[in-house]
Protein backbone atom coordinates (compact mmCIF):
# COMPACT_ATOMS: atom_id res chain seq x y z
CA UNK A 1 0.00 0.00 0.00
CA UNK A 2 1.01 3.20 -1.42
CA UNK A 3 0.25 5.82 1.45
CA UNK A 4 1.24 9.53 0.39
CA UNK A 5 1.70 12.65 2.98
CA UNK A 6 -1.47 13.73 1.36
CA UNK A 7 -3.88 11.53 2.18
CA UNK A 8 -6.60 12.55 4.38
CA UNK A 9 -6.34 11.04 8.41
CA UNK A 10 -9.99 10.63 7.95
CA UNK A 11 -10.15 8.41 5.17
CA UNK A 12 -7.23 6.39 5.98
CA UNK A 13 -9.32 5.47 9.11
CA UNK A 14 -12.40 4.71 7.01
CA UNK A 15 -10.22 2.75 4.77
CA UNK A 16 -8.82 0.73 7.24
CA UNK A 17 -9.49 1.38 10.98
CA UNK A 18 -6.71 -0.19 12.47
CA UNK A 19 -4.57 2.96 11.27
CA UNK A 20 -6.73 4.37 14.27
CA UNK A 21 -4.46 2.47 16.44
CA UNK A 22 -1.29 4.06 14.75
CA UNK A 23 -2.94 7.86 15.17
CA UNK A 24 -3.42 7.19 18.96
CA UNK A 25 -0.32 6.21 19.53
CA UNK A 26 0.83 9.48 18.28
CA UNK A 27 -1.67 11.82 19.36
CA UNK A 28 -3.48 12.39 16.09
CA UNK A 29 -7.04 13.61 15.99
CA UNK A 30 -8.46 11.38 13.57
CA UNK A 31 -12.24 11.69 14.46
CA UNK A 32 -12.87 15.37 15.30
CA UNK A 33 -9.76 16.80 13.10
CA UNK A 34 -9.68 14.01 10.92
CA UNK A 35 -10.02 16.45 7.54
CA UNK A 36 -6.43 16.78 6.96
CA UNK A 37 -3.69 15.83 5.11
CA UNK A 38 -1.49 13.31 6.82
CA UNK A 39 1.29 15.74 6.60
CA UNK A 40 -0.62 18.48 7.98
CA UNK A 41 -1.34 16.25 10.76
CA UNK A 42 2.24 14.98 11.72
CA UNK A 43 3.47 18.99 11.24
CA UNK A 44 0.79 20.15 13.47
CA UNK A 45 1.70 17.77 15.99
CA UNK A 46 5.31 17.82 15.43
CA UNK A 47 5.77 14.39 14.70
CA UNK A 48 7.89 12.77 11.46
CA UNK A 49 5.81 12.00 8.55
CA UNK A 50 7.61 9.36 7.25
CA UNK A 51 7.38 7.57 10.88
CA UNK A 52 4.24 7.41 10.57
CA UNK A 53 3.75 6.92 7.18
CA UNK A 54 5.95 3.76 7.71
CA UNK A 55 3.51 2.61 10.67
CA UNK A 56 0.82 2.56 8.32
CA UNK A 57 2.05 0.65 5.82
CA UNK A 58 3.17 -2.19 8.44
CA UNK A 59 -0.38 -2.15 9.49
CA UNK A 60 -1.32 -2.41 5.94
CA UNK A 61 1.14 -5.21 4.63
CA UNK A 62 -0.13 -7.13 7.85
CA UNK A 63 -3.68 -9.47 7.49
CA UNK A 64 -6.53 -8.12 8.57
CA UNK A 65 -8.27 -9.32 11.36
CA UNK A 66 -11.61 -9.37 9.69
CA UNK A 67 -12.70 -5.98 11.41
CA UNK A 68 -16.10 -4.54 9.90
CA UNK A 69 -15.79 -2.63 7.19
CA UNK A 70 -18.42 -0.12 7.73
CA UNK A 71 -18.11 2.02 4.81
CA UNK A 72 -19.57 -0.42 2.89
CA UNK A 73 -22.75 -0.19 4.64
CA UNK A 74 -25.78 1.25 3.47
CA UNK A 75 -26.63 4.61 5.71
CA UNK A 76 -29.65 3.69 6.89
CA UNK A 77 -28.22 0.93 8.29
CA UNK A 78 -25.22 2.73 9.33
CA UNK A 79 -27.37 4.75 11.35
CA UNK A 80 -29.46 2.09 12.96
CA UNK A 81 -26.07 0.82 14.45
CA UNK A 82 -24.86 3.95 15.87
CA UNK A 83 -27.93 4.35 17.55
CA UNK A 84 -28.39 1.47 18.71
CA UNK A 85 -24.40 0.24 19.52
CA UNK A 86 -22.52 4.09 20.51
CA UNK A 87 -25.73 5.36 22.08
CA UNK A 88 -26.78 3.07 23.78
CA UNK A 89 -23.34 2.79 25.45
CA UNK A 90 -23.04 6.02 25.90
CA UNK A 91 -26.02 6.23 28.09
CA UNK A 92 -25.17 3.31 30.11
CA UNK A 93 -21.86 3.78 30.57
CA UNK A 94 -22.63 7.51 31.91
CA UNK A 95 -24.82 5.98 34.58
CA UNK A 96 -21.84 3.48 35.60
CA UNK A 97 -18.97 6.33 35.41
CA UNK A 98 -20.36 9.24 37.44
CA UNK A 99 -21.17 7.24 40.88
CA UNK A 100 -17.18 6.28 40.16
CA UNK A 101 -16.03 9.13 39.47
CA UNK A 102 -18.03 11.05 42.69
CA UNK A 103 -16.58 8.36 45.36
CA UNK A 104 -13.23 9.00 44.25
CA UNK A 105 -13.55 12.56 44.40
CA UNK A 106 -14.60 12.90 47.29
CA UNK A 107 -12.07 10.34 48.70
CA UNK A 108 -8.59 11.31 46.79
CA UNK A 109 -9.81 14.95 45.85
CA UNK A 110 -7.57 16.10 48.60
CA UNK A 111 -4.54 14.82 47.55
CA UNK A 112 -5.87 15.22 43.79
CA UNK A 113 -7.32 17.98 43.32
CA UNK A 114 -7.62 17.61 39.31
CA UNK A 115 -10.36 15.31 40.29
CA UNK A 116 -12.84 17.81 41.04
CA UNK A 117 -12.14 19.34 37.67
CA UNK A 118 -11.93 15.73 35.55
CA UNK A 119 -15.81 15.18 37.64
CA UNK A 120 -16.97 18.79 35.95
CA UNK A 121 -15.48 18.39 32.85
CA UNK A 122 -17.52 14.55 32.29
CA UNK A 123 -20.64 15.41 33.66
CA UNK A 124 -20.64 18.56 31.18
CA UNK A 125 -20.27 15.88 28.17
CA UNK A 126 -23.03 13.40 30.02
CA UNK A 127 -24.70 16.68 29.50
CA UNK A 128 -24.17 17.36 26.46
CA UNK A 129 -24.20 13.87 24.59
CA UNK A 130 -27.65 13.44 25.89
CA UNK A 131 -29.12 16.37 23.98
CA UNK A 132 -26.43 15.72 20.51
CA UNK A 133 -27.60 12.58 21.16
CA UNK A 134 -31.52 12.93 21.10
CA UNK A 135 -30.96 15.61 17.93
CA UNK A 136 -29.50 12.67 16.44
CA UNK A 137 -32.12 9.96 16.89
CA UNK A 138 -35.31 12.56 16.13
CA UNK A 139 -33.66 14.79 13.82
CA UNK A 140 -30.73 13.90 11.52
CA UNK A 141 -31.33 9.94 11.41
CA UNK A 142 -34.64 10.09 10.57
CA UNK A 143 -33.60 12.29 7.59
CA UNK A 144 -30.86 10.36 6.76
CA UNK A 145 -33.71 6.76 6.61
CA UNK A 146 -35.78 8.90 3.97
CA UNK A 147 -33.28 10.18 2.18
CA UNK A 148 -32.28 6.61 1.72
CA UNK A 149 -35.68 5.27 0.62
CA UNK A 150 -35.91 8.61 -1.39
CA UNK A 151 -33.51 7.02 -3.75
CA UNK A 152 -34.92 3.68 -3.64
CA UNK A 153 -38.30 5.06 -4.77
CA UNK A 154 -36.80 8.79 -7.05
CA UNK A 155 -39.22 10.58 -4.15
CA UNK A 156 -38.19 13.99 -3.21
CA UNK A 157 -37.20 14.10 0.71
CA UNK A 158 -38.20 17.88 2.03
CA UNK A 159 -36.81 19.01 5.73
CA UNK A 160 -38.05 22.26 7.92
CA UNK A 161 -34.05 22.50 8.77
CA UNK A 162 -33.25 22.68 4.71
CA UNK A 163 -29.95 21.01 3.59
CA UNK A 164 -28.71 17.95 5.89
CA UNK A 165 -25.86 19.66 5.42
CA UNK A 166 -27.23 22.53 8.35
CA UNK A 167 -27.65 19.59 11.46
CA UNK A 168 -24.12 18.16 10.00
CA UNK A 169 -23.09 21.63 10.89
CA UNK A 170 -24.09 21.69 14.15
CA UNK A 171 -23.80 18.08 15.10
CA UNK A 172 -19.53 18.19 14.01
CA UNK A 173 -19.24 21.37 15.80
CA UNK A 174 -20.76 19.45 19.07
CA UNK A 175 -18.39 16.89 18.12
CA UNK A 176 -15.18 19.24 18.20
CA UNK A 177 -16.47 20.74 21.49
CA UNK A 178 -16.25 16.67 23.22
CA UNK A 179 -13.36 15.93 21.39
CA UNK A 180 -11.72 19.19 23.06
CA UNK A 181 -13.63 18.33 26.71
CA UNK A 182 -11.71 14.61 26.44
CA UNK A 183 -8.50 15.80 25.40
CA UNK A 184 -8.65 18.23 28.79
CA UNK A 185 -9.61 15.09 31.15
CA UNK A 186 -6.80 13.18 29.53
CA UNK A 187 -4.41 15.80 30.01
CA UNK A 188 -5.71 16.57 33.58
CA UNK A 189 -4.83 12.25 34.29
CA UNK A 190 -1.89 12.30 32.38
CA UNK A 191 -3.49 10.06 29.94
CA UNK A 192 -5.19 7.92 32.33
CA UNK A 193 -2.16 7.22 34.85
CA UNK A 194 -3.45 6.31 38.42
CA UNK A 195 -1.36 7.58 40.62
CA UNK A 196 0.85 5.56 43.54
CA UNK A 197 -2.15 6.06 46.27
CA UNK A 198 -4.90 5.21 43.83
CA UNK A 199 -7.07 2.88 45.41
CA UNK A 200 -9.19 -0.03 43.26
CA UNK A 201 -11.91 2.47 42.28
CA UNK A 202 -9.61 5.01 40.81
CA UNK A 203 -8.13 2.37 38.74
CA UNK A 204 -11.14 1.01 37.31
CA UNK A 205 -12.96 4.76 37.21
CA UNK A 206 -9.29 6.31 34.67
CA UNK A 207 -10.13 2.36 32.67
CA UNK A 208 -13.61 3.26 32.29
CA UNK A 209 -13.21 6.98 31.44
CA UNK A 210 -10.74 6.05 28.89
CA UNK A 211 -13.18 2.92 27.27
CA UNK A 212 -15.69 5.93 27.12
CA UNK A 213 -13.42 8.33 25.22
CA UNK A 214 -12.14 5.04 22.72
CA UNK A 215 -15.34 4.62 22.05
CA UNK A 216 -16.52 8.03 21.41
CA UNK A 217 -13.62 8.68 18.94
CA UNK A 218 -15.31 5.35 17.20
CA UNK A 219 -18.77 6.78 17.31
CA UNK A 220 -17.66 10.41 16.16
CA UNK A 221 -15.45 8.76 13.25
CA UNK A 222 -18.08 6.74 11.94
CA UNK A 223 -20.39 9.97 11.84
CA UNK A 224 -17.61 12.37 10.47
CA UNK A 225 -15.62 10.69 8.24
CA UNK A 226 -18.57 8.02 7.01
CA UNK A 227 -22.25 8.84 7.59
CA UNK A 228 -22.35 12.33 7.23
CA UNK A 229 -19.70 12.74 3.68
CA UNK A 230 -22.34 10.19 1.82
CA UNK A 231 -25.19 11.51 3.09
CA UNK A 232 -23.93 15.23 1.68
CA UNK A 233 -23.23 13.54 -1.45
CA UNK A 234 -26.82 11.77 -1.53
CA UNK A 235 -28.68 14.93 -0.79
CA UNK A 236 -25.95 16.27 -3.90
CA UNK A 237 -27.40 13.30 -6.16
CA UNK A 238 -30.86 13.46 -5.45
CA UNK A 239 -30.71 17.37 -6.50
Amino acid sequence: MNISKEAIVGELVTQDYRAAQVFKNVGIDFCCNGNISLEAACVKNNISTDYVITSLNKIAGQKSDGGIDYNSWPLDLLADYIEKKHHRYVTEKIKEIIPYLDKITNVHGDRHPELSEVNKLFKESAGELAAHMKKEELILFPHIRKMVQAQQTGAKVEAHFGSVQNPIKMMMHEHDTEGERFRKIASLTDNYTVPADGCNTYRVTLALIKEFEDDLHLHIHLENNILFPKALKMEEAAG
